[in-house]
């Protein structure tokens, strides 16, 4: 068990986590990880208007540094 704090980077914006979560080991903060950005990159790309990109990354970090890092990247090429 540890706490795990979840770092968005959504394009050029920083949202710190700052309560963290307490996880059993790193299977379980990857499904987090994975679960939390399936959701927000949902929502991301509901919001997609003609041709452009999109990346986000959740940067997870325990008391002692990164632990990894989880990426998003969604990208529209309309060829007409």
């Amino acid at each position: 068990m540890g706490v795990y704090y979840f770092d968005l980077h959504d394009g050029d914006e920083i949202v710190p986590d700052q309560e963290g979560m307490e996880l059993r080991d790193l299977a379980a903060v990857q499904e987090e990880a994975a679960r939390a950005l399936a959701g927000l990159s949902w929502d991301a790309v509901r919001n997609f208007t003609g041709a452009q990109s999109h990346r986000m990354t959740i940067e997870v970090r325990d008391g002692l540094g990164p632990v990894m890092q989880v990426k998003f990247i969604f990208e529209v090429s309309r060829k007409q």
